[in-house]
């Protein structure tokens, strides 16, 4: 085989290979072994014609197409390797040549992973991050506690209150029309909550049970009913039931309930401290991490992003995305008519992130190869476990589904990042 590749842009260019009559031959044959069994040839049983008798009723050359399919995956993977060029889109594959008795020769346009220059990836300083835990994050913490174990207590001839809960019915109109949607019964609903149109929890605010009253509110001009958009409604409120959160005293007996392993408030709140902290430094060196692989992928210059690998990033996060939905129950179909978007809006919304991804890949590939990064066998080995543990997979189907290669390339990238994280420090 020979292979010649000439680049015809920054990143596409032209393969140009051949293929041998020895792979030709046996392309040949097994295209004829593919065709034999449905032919009908008089004097012979179906499936019995001879090659030979083939070739002089229909000539070799019908055999061509089918050969030329079952021999040119092969000898385009061999051509890439000889050419040394690393594709990311599906070849447009060409004829230059198929003469009887001559080498085929073949073209293929593609698009090649664009060349990376690096810039500095070690040792570099990113901003401090913030690691401390202070009374004020153990007492919020406290405070939610406190808030979950509330209980609410009627409030008799008493106005309702900010963070109240209110029972009541409404309906809305726009004009003198009721509007579909607009209608509750023994509605309950927190004051302060925001789950209502802005500006009707604060209208709520100030009356007692029993009463009846009208709240106006202005609908955002980008509200899902379109027809309501802009417009401004009136509803009609009966307000039954005001109702008072009820918070538990900060003691002792408070702390066993909420954690049966502690005794004191003084051990509870230690011991959330203790896991704030551990949570805030989790956070916190994830975040040096990021930083730092953001500030190597800025240093570097990516010459001319390919559109056809973010597109293909792009996709990847759709297909992972929808198919989370649909574990949930809910097809593509469905999430699309529940959110008012269709698959464009999904597509542009993935866009971004995928072309920071993309180019994020390609400058730790590149530290990869800059540092000679391998993976032993050990390691792949550990890697094959650990994906087993995870997946709780038999080791076996692990290497059915992933290639040694496809281990070896995921390892040297995670070892690509620690050759980032691990010489990045805080300032």
């Amino acid at each position: 085989m020979t292979a010649k590749w000439e680049k015809k842009g920054t990143n596409d260019g032209v393969l140009t290979f051949t293929i041998e009559q020895e792979v030709i031959q046996k392309g040949l044959t097994t295209a004829f072994n593919k065709v034999k069994g449905n032919l009908n040839v008089p004097g012979f049983r179906k499936g019995k014609v001879s090659r030979q008798m083939f070739n002089s009723m229909y000539g070799e050359e019908a055999l061509y197409e089918d050969a030329l399919n079952a021999v040119l995956p092969e000898a385009y993977e061999a051509a890439v390797k000889e050419a040394g060029i690393d594709p990311v889109s599906q070849p447009k594959i060409d004829v230059e040549s198929m003469n009887k008795g001559e080498d085929w020769t073949i073209t293929a346009e593609v698009t090649v992973k664009p060349e990376v220059k690096l810039g500095e990836y070690k040792n570099l300083t990113v901003e401090k991050q913030d690691r401390e835990v202070t009374d004020e994050d153990v007492d919020a913490r406290i405070k939610r506690e406190q808030e979950a174990q509330a209980e609410l207590v009627i409030k008799e001839d008493e106005a309702a209150a900010d963070g109240d809960t209110t029972v009541i019915d409404f309906e809305g109109f726009v004009g003198e029309e009721a509007f579909e949607g607009g209608k509750g019964e023994n509605y309950s609903l927190e004051l302060g909550s925001g789950s209502f149109i802005p500006g009707f929890e604060e209208q709520v605010v100030g009356h007692k049970a029993g009463e009846s009253f009208d709240v106006t509110v202005t609908f955002p001009e980008d509200y899902q009913a379109e027809e309501l958009a802009g417009k401004e409604a009136v509803f009609k409120v009966t307000l039954h039931e005001v109702k008072a959160k009820e918070l538990p005293e900060l003691d002792d007996e408070f702390a066993k309930d909420v954690d049966e392993e502690v005794e004191t408030l003084a051990e509870l709140k230690e011991k959330y401290r203790k896991e704030l902290t551990e949570t805030k430094e989790k956070a916190a060196d994830e975040a040096k991490d990021e930083a730092a692989i953001r500030q190597a992928v800025e240093n570097a210059e990516i010459l001319d992003l390919p559109h056809v690998m973010v597109h293909d990033e792009v996709h990847r996060s759709m297909d992972e995305f929808l198919n989370n939905m649909q574990r949930q129950g809910i097809a593509p179909e469905m999430y699309y008519q529940l959110t008012g978007t269709t698959e464009a809006d999904l597509h542009t919304q993935f866009e971004g992130e995928a072309e920071i991804r993309t180019k994020t890949n390609l400058v730790i590939e590149a530290i990869a190869a800059a540092e000679n990064i391998d993976a032993t066998e050990e390691e792949i080995a550990a890697e094959i476990k650990e994906l087993s543990e995870t997946y709780n997979m038999p080791e076996d189907q692990i290497k059915n589904v992933l290639t040694e290669d496809m281990l070896k390339h995921d390892i040297a990238m995670k070892k690509a990042v620690e050759t980032i994280t691990s010489t990045a420090t805080e300032k």
